[in-house]
Formats: structure tokens, sequence, C-alpha cells
């Protein structure tokens, strides 16, 4: 449905009382709950829980909850998230688990490559003119999500994005092992041979292949490509 006609979406942050179902479900396995945000310069998400937390304190009371911006979105989003479950799930208090999200936090990167300005609009930091210029001029921007979204260089290929994109990588990480993630939005082909290509050139401790959320591919298009990773 969204491939055949995208336009007739749109999206939205979750509603507080979202989050509060959430927080009381976590609460009934556990004492404490950490919730892990994408990136408050690119959503409201993260206000939101801060006000579901608020409810929280009359509804579910003696449950200790902390709300965090994770400073980045998608598979990097994923990755803190990730680290810290990885870290309660061996028996850490809720402080070291959010010692250990931040520290992940402080890492990651997260590169992302669009195959076409044509629907970028729709994520509001482009004019609609802006994007149907650049799918005419066939530019493909490579980006970086942090706690803005920062551009990083424009191409003609994926091809050539793709080696912008490893020249960034290597430079940042050098032959240190990683922990990367591919991601694609209805490109899944392509994040094949990304990923094979991501395990090949780079000294990978864990290596995942995943799809971009539904926000993430409502905004950036089909075909983007995406990598996410840290030093391991």
């Amino acid at each position: 449905m969204f491939l055949k006609n995208p336009d007739a979406f749109a999206t939205s942050a979750p509603a507080p009382g979202e989050f509060l179902a959430a927080y009381k479900q976590a609460a009934a396995r556990a004492e404490s709950v950490l919730c892990i945000d994408v990136s408050v310069k690119i959503s409201s998400t993260y206000n939101v829980a801060l006000m579901a937390k608020e409810y929280a304190v009359k509804e579910i009371p003696g449950v200790k909850i902390e709300v965090m911006d994770s400073l980045t979105a998608a598979a990097s989003e994923g990755m803190i998230a990730l680290a810290a479950a990885r870290a309660a799930d061996a028996g850490a208090d809720l402080e070291q688990v959010i010692k250990v999200a931040q520290e992940v936090r402080d890492r990651v990167k997260i590169y992302v490559l669009l195959d076409t300005m044509k629907h970028v609009y729709r994520s509001g930091r482009v004019p609609k003119l802006a994007a149907q210029a650049g799918t005419v001029l066939n530019i493909r921007p490579l980006f970086s999500v942090g706690v803005k979204v920062h551009p990083v260089g424009i191409v003609r290929s994926r091809e050539r994005g793709i080696e912008l994109m490893f020249e960034k990588m290597r430079a940042r990480i050098g032959t240190s092992p990683i922990n990367a993630a591919v991601m694609h939005a209805y490109t899944l082909d392509a994040a094949i041979e990304l990923k094979d290509r991501v395990a090949k050139e780079f000294n990978c401790h864990d290596l995942w292949l995943t799809e971009f959320s539904p926000v993430m591919g409502y905004a950036c298009g089909t075909g983007t490509l995406g990598v996410a990773f840290y030093e391991a």
C-alpha cells in the first residue's frame, strides 16, 4: 500500500498513553525501566515519553523510569538499546545500564544514503522544490544522523555513495573491530550486497541486516541504504 501511494501516509509521535501502556507492561516484569528514544532534534517522541513518565508516577508508583535521548535514530538507536538490554540481562542495575547505554551512544555512528531525493521533502527538512530539483539532477545525498541530521556528501551514483560511506567509516574506526548493522528501505538485494562488503572490508564482531522503520522509509524513500556501527 505504501509503495503504491506513499503520499497518502503521514507520521506522528506515539501518544502518551501508548508509552504509559508500555511502561506498565515492562513494570510487570521489572522494578525499573529505561526508555531509549529517537533524537529529540528530529522527533517529539522523547518529550512524549517524558510526559508519560509523569503519568506513570501516579499509576505505577514504586517503579523507577528513566527516559534517554539516543541522540540518533534507526539501527544506531537499536544498538544502544541492545547494549542496554544485554547489560540488564547480565544483572546490571538501572544506573549501570544507563552508563552502558551512554557509552554506546557516545561511540555509535550512522550513515544513510538516499537513492533519490524525490520523497525527502516529507521529512520537513528539505523544501519540495529542492527535492524535485535533486531528483531531476540525479543527486543522491549521504548524511549522518546524530544530535541533528548532518549532510556528509552528494554523489551521482549508489556505488560512489557507498565508497564515500566506507571512506568515512575507515577514517573513524580504522581496523578496529566493530559492531555494525546494514539497513534498507525496500531494496533487500542491494542491502545483502552491502552487508557482504561490510563483512569483507571491516573487522566485524556483530553484523546485522535489518529494514529501516516505516518512518525512515517514509521520510527517505525506497532504495535507501544505511550502515550503523561502533567500535566493539
